[in-house]
């Protein structure tokens, strides 16, 4: 899963628990999934376990779930998603994937248990 290198500090410090994705599902509940701030070659700066997985529109998020996300509240959110995305628009269908810190590990267990 790629990330933005600034909610990298905040996955690591359990800060961010949640993300919000468009397009079409990529994940699935109990797998481990490397978290990287790059493509191609760059090394990830952690592992996550999806614990959870819904699709929403964006404008049903809740200052519970922006939090989740790392920020405040929804408009620190909000910002934010405008900066990454170019648009906020709260009819837009997303995915809301839930996730908690694993270990590489884990993800090494689970790659040689799917071979």
């Amino acid at each position: 899963m790629l990330f933005r290198p600034e909610h990298a500090q905040m996955i690591l410090r359990r800060k961010k628990k949640q993300t919000r994705r468009t397009g079409r599902k990529r994940w699935k509940v109990g797998k481990i999934y490397q978290a990287k701030t790059g493509h191609r070659g760059s090394e990830p700066f952690a592992y996550l376990m999806i614990t959870g997985l819904h699709q929403e529109f964006l404008g049903q998020i809740t200052d519970q779930d922006a939090h989740r996300e790392g920020y405040p509240h929804i408009p620190a959110y909000r910002k934010v998603w405008k900066k990454i995305n170019g648009h906020w628009d709260p009819h837009m269908l997303v995915w809301v994937v839930d996730f908690e810190l694993s270990t590489e590990v884990e993800y090494r267990a689970q790659r040689k248990g799917a071979a």
